[in-house]
């Protein structure tokens, strides 16, 4: 009782109770640890979901809203054209870039009649050549042969 009165009035040090205290606290700790005031928070370093890419080959113009749904629901799209006649696969396609297009996604064309859709939350990076049109067409000179000129 006398001691807390000495504390108190100021006339005691507490001091030494307190270094005791932090002494237990650093056996108890490992080396370099510095015990937390507060509880800690858990976060998931996967916090990005799995992105799923849709592939679509459509027979007619009717197919084109279904792909306009996947790239509204934010899903990527590969569109391959080739069993498409070629005035559908045109309305196809200008009906799928309008979409993409509003939507603030980007299109890039794969290969022959095959294109990628992407939404805005998909970063497409680098390009695709159009290694058809670097090739050479066919025989120069009649022959089964193509000119190495």
């Amino acid at each position: 009782m006398f001691q807390k009165m000495m504390t108190f009035l100021g006339l005691s040090d507490e001091e030494p109770q307190v270094r005791a205290e932090e002494q237990e606290e650093q056996q108890a700790q490992p080396d370099g640890v510095v015990p937390l005031k507060r509880p800690g928070t858990v976060v998931s370093l996967h916090t990005q979901k799995q992105v799923r890419v849709f592939l679509a080959e459509p027979e007619s113009y009717e197919d084109a809203q279904g792909i306009a749904d996947h790239l509204r629901n934010r899903r990527p799209v590969v569109v391959n054209l080739h069993r498409c006649p070629l005035d559908e696969a045109r309305r196809v396609i200008d009906f799928i870039s309008g979409c993409t297009y509003a939507l603030g996604g980007t299109m890039q064309k794969l290969g022959h009649n095959i294109f990628l859709c992407a939404p805005e939350n998909i970063d497409i990076q680098g390009q695709i050549s159009d290694a058809l049109a670097e090739m050479p067409q066919g025989p120069v000179d009649g022959s089964n042969k193509f000119n190495t000129r």
